[in-house]
């Protein structure tokens, strides 16, 4: 493999390209109008323009970007996430293309991009799952029969969602027919598929998920978890690996529960098994995603290995070069996702130019990013401006090196996440580890934002006082004699 596409822009297209480089491998970017002067495009030894901003108009356009690749002579495609990575279709005509799509094959894409379909997958590997049903309901009086079995409160969810599209909370037996309407509505006008399914709501669960590699040779090994509760609007914002509350007993019985769901599609590649963790830490499958995922490099920082490097020998027919028992958790690693949001407003996004961007800089210190003093952020896309990680050899180690990196992070021009990032680094229930994907619910809010900013705005107020007091000080100009050469001008 000589020469790879990437099919994706910003702070993943980056971090592909870099690790592509480093085993001397040519890169060739794609790019929208409004990403001409992005990072990832200089960055490349090629860049061609996709075509309009808006996504639909540039990268969505499988074919354009397959046609693309065959004109450069390109040998292989990497999707990163979001965007293409998880289409069957576009994995089958790139396969088709005679290109190898750096990934799973459309099969596994296909079965595990369908949650219904996942869970017919793998319920013969005996891995636990939430109570619920196997198949589409659309039937209210069905529903409800399903609903009374299982108990209330229920989880109405589509089989073709994410992030948090279609998915409905029941509370009550009388919410249940408005609230299949609405799962199935949102379901329709987000993925084109209406098909819903129920399960048992799971009390202050954890989201704890587990990294897979798996070549073509049989060889599946899981690289440990990562610990992803803390979120907003059912999207991630902080992540950490390894997880705090796992018993070293559970981290290997979900270790071969993960392995045995990738085994289950003859998976090949890089993927993530996600489990819900109920408070007595019994974990229950939720579904696959067959990509890279945001938050992989909490896993390298743990493991020493690139995973991006693993995606491409695998795709290049090349057996693993470890083994399970080859691998081990070193160390703790933090990442703290900086959206280009507004903490202080509810999460609001935020648009403008970065007027000032200066990345933290430190031995235990990593900021994926695509953006660079000056550019304004686009519209169009994920808001996310950067993944901040840091490491650790405890996990207080780690949240120290975060809370220090967080407070020398310099944005100005926009709002981000920071302040809240730093929030969850100082709050009890994280630093305890006492905490579920409630998090936000619990203890998020503007005051509570300010109250944990305090005690850093008191010392930088009383450091300014210093300052002003020295400078005055210094500045004095002391009683002159009437016949000294110096005067007061």
């Amino acid at each position: 493999m000589n020469k790879i596409l990437v099919a994706n822009r910003g702070e993943i297209a980056l971090r592909v390209m870099k690790s592509a480089k480093k085993m001397g491998i040519k890169t060739v970017a794609v790019y929208s109008e409004a990403d001409r002067f992005a990072p990832h495009v200089r960055f490349a030894d090629e860049a061609v323009l996709l075509g309009p901003p808006p996504s639909n108009q540039s990268y969505l356009l499988a074919d354009k970007i397959i046609r693309i690749s065959k004109e450069l002579g390109v040998d292989g495609i990497h999707p990163g996430y979001g965007f293409l990575s998880e289409n069957a279709d576009f994995v089958e005509k790139v396969t088709q293309a005679g290109i190898t799509f750096i990934g799973p094959d459309p099969d596994s894409v296909r079965i595990m991009g369908s949650k219904l379909a996942a869970k017919d997958a793998v319920k013969k590997f005996d891995i636990p799952m939430v109570p619920g049903t196997d198949k589409a309901i659309s039937d209210i009086e069905e529903a409800k029969e399903i609903a009374k079995g299982i108990g209330f409160p229920i989880l109405i969810k589509a089989s073709a969602g994410g992030g948090g599209k279609g998915m409905r909370v029941v509370q009550h037996a009388e919410e249940l027919e408005d609230q299949l309407n609405r799962a199935v509505s949102e379901a329709v006008s987000s993925f084109g598929d209406g098909s819903v399914f129920i399960e048992k709501f799971v009390l202050n669960p954890r989201h704890i998920e587990i990294q897979v590699l798996a070549d073509k040779h049989g060889n599946t090994v899981h690289l440990f978890e990562r610990e992803c509760s803390i979120q907003r609007r059912h999207q991630k914002v902080v992540e950490e690996a390894p997880s705090s509350v796992l018993t070293p007993e559970i981290r290997e019985a979900m270790g071969r529960s993960a392995v045995a769901v990738a085994q289950s599609v003859n998976y090949v590649g890089a993927g993530t098994v996600e489990f819900l963790v109920d408070e007595q830490l019994n974990y229950y499958f939720l579904e696959m995603n067959t990509r890279l995922q945001v938050e992989h490099p909490v896993t390298e920082m743990i493991t020493g290995l690139d995973l991006v490097e693993q995606q491409i020998r695998i795709a290049r027919g090349e057996k693993l070069s470890f083994q399970q028992e080859d691998l081990s958790i070193k160390g703790h690693a933090m990442e703290v996702r900086v959206y280009a949001e507004d903490s202080f407003d509810n999460f609001m996004p935020s648009t403008g130019k970065l007027e000032v961007y200066q990345r933290p800089v430190g031995e235990n210190i990593r900021v994926d990013d695509g953006f660079e003093e000056g550019m304004d952020i686009p519209v169009y896309y994920d808001p996310m401006i950067a993944k901040l990680i840091t490491y650790g050899k405890t996990r207080e180690g780690s949240i120290q090196e975060m809370i220090h990196a967080i407070q020398n992070y310099k944005i100005k021009g926009i709002e981000t996440t920071l302040a809240f990032g730093l929030f969850v680094m100082k709050h009890e229930a994280f630093l305890s580890g006492n905490f579920d994907t409630n998090f936000v619910k619990k203890y998020y809010s503007t005051e509570e934002i300010l109250e944990g900013l305090k005690p850093s705005a008191e010392v930088a107020s009383l450091l300014a006082l210093h300052l002003l007091e020295e400078n005055k000080r210094l500045l004095k100009v002391a009683d002159v004699d009437k016949n000294s050469e110096w005067k007061l001008r």
